[in-house]
């Protein structure tokens, strides 16, 4: 049979965190004031980077990039979700659905290699601190950016690719709060396997890899500060903020996406909300409220824009 005559589908029905009127307007009240917070708190670390001369080194450069990243990951998918929330159908058009996957895949491959960018930036920082400005060069720093976003654009157009062009004859419903490849996959109206072996081989070179990266970074870092004789706990505390958002960021994505296919369930909706809301909400509170500087940038601007009495 023509694939394309099997192929119908002009819209998803996107379930959410849960079906129960009741609690629709709960979570649009929560996501809101999250969406909010956390745009406004990377907006603060972005314009902090940008108009402080103090902050104009490489871990800023890749904090401002990562806080950028912060809010794209968030708007792909958090304000649909409050659409949602208020609608009687919970509708979105199928290529409004492709959309959102490959932006929420450039975004998520994106940020692993920023993360990994930022560990060997603290490797160098604390390992050749001497030679630090020589490796460190702002044509190295954008060159690891710039890969970062290949790795991402590419990965999330094969996923895409390869998962759009399967028919889609019904049903439409997608059991998750946002158009994600693995529940997609479900609903397809022929066989994934392919599918399912790209998303596991390519989730292993963008998770794992960018993962085994910052941990080999982290092993470097914990040896040459065990032997140190001075300055141990500022050397700990440039890296403890970037490993609490590695922790939170990759644990809830390995979850999701390197095990067996299986029904999404309610508890995987649940990590979904873990690592597309509450990290990047929590990302600019850990960054700020454990680094002085990037305190002190802020506290400065907001006395400079304060309006006189």
């Amino acid at each position: 049979m023509d694939r394309r005559n099997l192929t119908r589908v002009s819209e998803f029905i996107l379930i959410g965190l849960s079906d129960v009127p009741e609690l629709q307007l709960l979570f649009f009240t929560v996501f809101l004031i999250i969406y909010i917070i956390t745009v406004l708190g990377n907006l603060s670390i972005i314009c902090a980077y940008l108009l402080s001369t103090n902050l104009h080194m490489p871990m800023y450069f890749f904090l401002a990039h990562f806080s950028f990243l912060d809010i794209c990951y968030i708007t792909v998918n958090v304000p649909k979700m409050l659409g949602n929330c208020l609608a009687a159908h919970k509708t979105i058009p199928f290529y409004g659905c492709l959309v959102q996957v490959y932006t929420f895949g450039v975004c998520g491959g994106t940020e692993c290699y920023v993360l990994a960018a930022m560990a060997y930036d603290r490797y160098v920082a604390i390992c050749h601190p001497l030679s630090y400005n020589t490796i460190m060069k702002r044509k190295v720093c954008i060159q690891l950016l710039v890969g970062s976003y290949l790795v991402g654009s590419t990965n999330s157009l094969i996923h895409t690719s390869i998962t759009f062009t399967l028919p889609f004859c019904g049903p439409n419903v997608i059991s998750h709060i946002f158009c994600d490849i693995p529940p997609i996959l479900q609903l397809a109206c022929a066989d994934t396997r392919i599918n399912q072996i790209v998303i596991f081989v390519t989730s292993v070179c963008v998770v794992v890899v960018s993962f085994i990266l910052i941990v080999i970074s982290y092993i470097c870092i914990i040896i040459a500060i065990l032997n140190l004789t001075s300055g141990r706990k500022k050397a700990y505390s440039t890296c403890t903020s970037h490993l609490m958002i590695v922790t939170i960021f990759y644990g809830s994505v390995m979850f999701m996406y390197l095990k067996p296919e299986s029904n999404i369930s309610s508890q995987d909706r649940v990590i979904a909300v873990l690592y597309t809301v509450i990290a990047p909400l929590l990302n600019p509170f850990i960054y700020s409220l454990r680094n002085n500087d990037v305190k002190r940038a802020i506290i400065k601007i907001y006395h400079k824009l304060k309006l006189p009495k």
